[in-house]
């Protein structure tokens, strides 16, 4: 599944292309990928047709596009051609897109051919770009695209995010994540470490890959209780959070297959500065013992036995 790096690597090229841009057309090819729509296709259609794309934004895994108010078009002179969804003052909205296990949004030109597993296309025509095509290409069709309200944070006076996205925490690389809070969260469960990192309603934007490359970073075993862990452990393993996730953004993202690539369908190369993740049977970069795979939650757990052995609390994390 798409993680930080990638779905920023997807939020950063779009943003150029559809910041300004005015949405002239929606096709829905399969409304399995309206999922998180649930008034459908032609509800999805009328939302967005003739609205302008404000910016391309992201929390954790799931990226949205707000979109102008029909009101300030209408004001402006922009025809709408349909008649209001709601009586009132319009809501704040977003076009909101969930990637699940396979789904990309490309930047096509308008004549491109499309792929077989389009979704959904969007046609745009940016001020200074011109027409452009977004795709969504989803083979699993576990995303998702959704037009949904902006809601205020509680923390950040005058930010919104989308409903749908209210409840994922923010993400290490956020300038307002709290990290005392992060710390704080740790020493009051009882569950290990990874399964904490996994957990997005603490901490957003960490999946499998990225789990396993900042417990190896930081010595730490995937099963240490959380509350074992000592401030300072706590604080080298959000170091490392950080530090994976930024070179894993210098470098494209990580791809194992033609299922995650950016906007123009091009693949990150992250994958080959892995030092646990998918290495099972090779040599520790660190000590040269071999690097094990371990089942965990539907999944594999990849580490190192010798470097990252689960150790006895010192001091407990609140201290």
């Amino acid at each position: 599944m798409p993680e930080l790096p990638e779905v920023e690597v997807v939020r950063a090229g779009l943003a150029p292309s559809v910041t300004g841009a005015t949405v002239a057309a929606v096709e829905v090819f399969d409304e399995r990928s309206l999922k998180r729509h649930s008034a459908g296709a032609l509800d999805f259609v009328a939302r967005l047709s003739g609205r302008r794309l404000l910016s391309a934004e992201r929390r954790g895994k799931f990226l949205w596009l707000p979109l102008e108010p029909a009101g300030q078009e209408e004001l402006a002179g922009v025809p709408l051609g349909r008649e209001p969804l709601e009586s009132g003052p319009p809501q704040p909205e977003a076009l909101v897109v969930h990637l699940g296990m396979s789904g990309q949004v490309l930047l096509r030109d308008p004549g491109a051919p499309l792929d077989r597993l389009t979704r959904i296309r969007i046609d745009i025509d940016h001020p200074r770009h011109g027409e452009l095509r977004l795709d969504f290409v989803d083979q699993r069709i576990f995303g998702s695209m959704a037009v949904d309200r902006l809601v205020e944070t509680p923390d950040v006076p005058g930010e919104r995010v989308p409903s749908q996205v209210a409840h994922i925490a923010r993400d290490p690389l956020d300038p307002h994540f709290d990290d005392a809070r992060f710390f704080a969260a740790l020493a009051a469960r009882s569950t290990g470490i990874k399964r904490a990192l996994l957990d997005q309603t603490l901490v957003s934007g960490i999946g499998n890959i990225y789990a396993d490359e900042s417990l190896w970073a930081s010595r730490i075993h995937y099963d240490q209780p959380t509350s074992t862990l000592s401030r300072a452990r706590a604080r080298t393993l959000l170091a490392e959070v950080r530090l994976v996730l930024g070179r894993a953004l210098a470098e494209g993202g990580t791809s194992f297959d033609a299922q995650y690539v950016n906007v123009n369908g091009a693949s990150g190369y992250f994958s080959h500065s892995l030092n646990a993740y998918g290495q099972q049977g090779t040599p520790c970069p660190r000590c040269g013992r071999m690097i094990v795979r371990e089942q965990f939650m539907n999944r594999g757990s990849h580490f190192c036995p010798h470097c990252q052995r689960i150790r006895a609390a010192v001091a407990p994390l609140g201290h």
